[in-house]
């Protein structure tokens, strides 16, 4: 419109109309950069990707609410040993002012963040154990996916074999098993609530066809209800507990990870009910990134990404 060429402005604004030189020479830190003014007493961590599937740790204060201030330390890598040395350069009593932070279920995160934080009551996002509930519904409905796909081939060989044509089971609502398996990957990961009237009558058939994914999606629906009560956590302790049972039950080994891995996080998943915290604020950080990410359609030169995310977050 104005006649300047693209490159050459972006250019002329990263050497000449910012201070990405000076800040460059006097700041960067090619391993991990702090801001030490920016820690509040709730935090989050968590990873992200910045170019070419190379990972960073991002930690975020949670009061900014995703504006200035938000970003308290971006670390390359997510190796415990390198993230917790540089945490550790953050001084001492602002690291012990931290009384929260929310986290994913990785292990790693849990090290750096007790590791740095000792002070803080570690939450592991209700999201998290969803998804991985949901997941696990999911692998189910895979699993027989793939059942019927051999009984589709074998039906199709049988009718080869006798010479004639194969004509597929179809259900009321004109769907295959398979189509009924592959178009219900959607609804069984939300709430009823949230179903279409066509995916209604798809679950009824397909409840109707395999109360084992029926089973498993109640249970899984009771596990929201549990998050959604406004409860203590003691008292959510013995809700858990009763899940746990109707779980075991199933006697399915896609939902054995899932006990287990809650089993080994339960306080911290429990410390939810504390203050209903989650790791949102992280994940939302996150979406900001991959957008900004986007708008270059990817990163070439990390420091001057770097720089920009400093100048608007931090």
């Amino acid at each position: 419109m104005f006649g300047v060429d693209g490159g050459l402005l972006s250019r002329q604004y990263k050497l000449h109309l910012s201070n990405f030189v000076d800040w460059k020479e006097e700041k960067y830190n090619s391993e991990y950069m702090l801001f030490k003014k920016n820690i509040g007493t709730h935090l989050s961590i968590d990873e992200t990707s910045l170019s070419q599937g190379e990972l960073y740790t991002i930690v975020t204060n949670k009061d900014a609410k995703g504006k200035k201030g938000s970003l308290v330390a971006i670390i390359r890598g997510v190796k415990s040993e390198n993230v917790i040395y540089a945490l550790s350069k953050l001084p001492e009593n602002k690291r012990k002012m931290v009384q929260e932070m929310t986290l994913d279920l990785s292990p790693t995160m849990k090290l750096i963040s007790k590791k740095c934080f000792p002070n803080a009551s570690l939450v592991c996002d209700r999201f998290h154990v969803q998804r991985l509930m949901n997941e696990a519904v999911n692998d189910l409905r895979i699993s027989y996916r793939w059942q019927a796909i051999d009984l589709d081939n074998a039906e199709i060989e049988l009718a080869k074999e006798m010479k004639q044509r194969f004509i597929p089971h179809i259900f009321s609502n004109g769907d295959t098993r398979r189509q009924l398996l592959a178009r219900s990957r959607h609804l069984i990961l939300q709430n009823n609530s949230k179903w279409t009237k066509s995916q209604t009558i798809r679950a009824e058939i397909l409840f109707e066809q395999y109360p084992e994914i029926k089973k498993a999606y109640q249970v899984s629906l009771e596990l929201t209800q549990i998050y959604n009560l406004k409860i203590k956590k003691e008292i959510a302790l013995t809700k858990f507990a009763h899940w746990y049972n109707k779980v075991d039950k199933l006697n399915c080994k896609f939902f054995k990870s899932v006990i287990q891995t809650m089993q080994n996080n339960y306080r911290d998943i429990v410390n939810y009910f504390d203050n209903r915290s989650t790791n949102a604020s992280a994940e939302s950080f996150n979406a900001k990134i991959k957008a900004f990410r986007s708008q270059f359609r990817g990163v070439r030169d990390i420091p001057f990404f770097i720089f920009r995310l400093a100048k608007l977050f931090a």
